[in-house]
């Protein structure tokens, strides 16, 4: 069913470290795409086991840049992380002194290699040994949440019964700034930017991802669809999910009111398709790049086990009750991943309610 949407805060937006010993990693994703350069910069940031003293306690921070280019540096302090648990902040940084939010002027006078982050502001500098450098400062003005302020995997993303958590962020909103990437300057000016979040004590075992809201000629047209086989309790499942945003309206297909099935190859080809009592889409994802290899946590630690390109093929066809199209959006600007294993052959499968 759709619904009015609104740039409200979404739930999950805060750190979810509860300090009870246990696994856990926290993991949030910031990405900005601008059409008149056909680029994209994601950002992916992490904490392993914040308590400490773990083989795999750590900090890190990734970037996907131009063309697919990586750039990943490691924070092995924890005590120099910080997140607030009521709302959307953290950031992460080399030198020692007292973690917080600070004054952008402030950041950038002092803070030597790091980041920080919140729902409307995010900057940073890393710089690798062999050189490679990234520097960025943008504000962000969220334009979608998700749905109505709602849970992205519903209520299990509430209880701790299911792993990973996973938050849609922003699905949609405008950033204005600036990036510079090995020398080179990006400016921006109301760029689509997105973000999410996930959290948990392992990863999904094996899933696949698309996302997008740089479409041709619909500005206002936000989608993110995945699937994974993930624990609950004492058991896997597998599950996914599509959810668009369009036009002051949210089109959601979950296991709980729609049917969803797909097909995915190991690389190069994704395709869902799903319906509900009220609607139903096709989303088909291709690309013929190689993609870039990134890490993701697993139980020894981030390690690299998924395969991402932020410049794959997509198309989005939906309809409604009576077959009449209400919109069918192109790009060549969709962030499209698998991850996981194995991925020795095409994953077929499907979920949800039968309609």
């Amino acid at each position: 069913m759709n619904q009015n949407t609104s740039p409200l805060p979404t739930p999950h937006s805060g750190y979810h470290w509860n300090r009870i010993p246990r696994r856990f990693f926290e993991g949030w994703y910031y990405r900005v795409t601008l059409p008149d350069v056909r680029q994209t910069f994601a950002f992916m940031y992490s904490i392993e086991d914040p308590q400490g003293g773990q083989p795999t306690s750590g900090g890190m921070a990734q970037i996907l840049g131009p063309d697919d280019e990586y750039l990943c540096r490691t924070f092995p302090n924890v005590d120099r992380f910080w997140a607030d648990s009521d709302q959307l902040a953290l950031g992460h940084w080399r030198q020692s002194g007292t973690p917080k939010l600070l004054d952008p002027k402030r950041f950038d006078q002092t803070i030597v290699e790091g980041y920080q982050a919140t729902n409307t502001w995010h900057q940073g500098r890393l710089k690798e040994p062999n050189g490679n450098d990234a520097e960025w400062q943008y504000s962000i003005a969220p334009v979608y949440g998700w749905g109505d302020r709602q849970s992205t995997a519903g209520i299990l993303s509430s209880l701790q019964i299911f792993e990973p958590g996973w938050q849609v962020l922003m699905a949609h909103g405008h950033a204005t700034g600036y990036i510079n990437w090995n020398g080179k300057r990006y400016e921006f000016v109301n760029a689509p930017a997105y973000g999410e979040k996930n959290w948990g004590g392992a990863f999904p075992s094996k899933w696949f991802w698309l996302n997008c809201n740089a479409f041709d000629n619909e500005p206002d047209f936000a989608l993110t669809a995945g699937g994974g086989r993930r624990g609950v309790l004492w058991w896997m499942e597998s599950v996914a999910m599509i959810g668009i945003h369009y036009r002051g309206q949210f089109y959601e297909f979950v296991p709980w009111n729609a049917e969803v099935n797909w097909v995915i190859r190991p690389w190069g080809y994704w395709r869902m398709d799903a319906r509900n009592q009220h609607y139903r889409v096709t989303v088909t994802g291709t690309t013929e790049l190689p993609g870039t290899s990134l890490r993701a946590p697993t139980i020894d630690g981030m390690q690299f086990v998924c395969q991402d390109t932020m410049r794959g093929s997509v198309t989005v066809e939906l309809w409604d009750r009576a077959e009449r199209l209400i919109v069918c959006a192109t790009s060549d600007l969709c962030g499209l991943e698998t991850g996981g294993a194995p991925w020795n052959e095409t994953w077929a499968s499907g979920c949800g309610l039968n309609f």
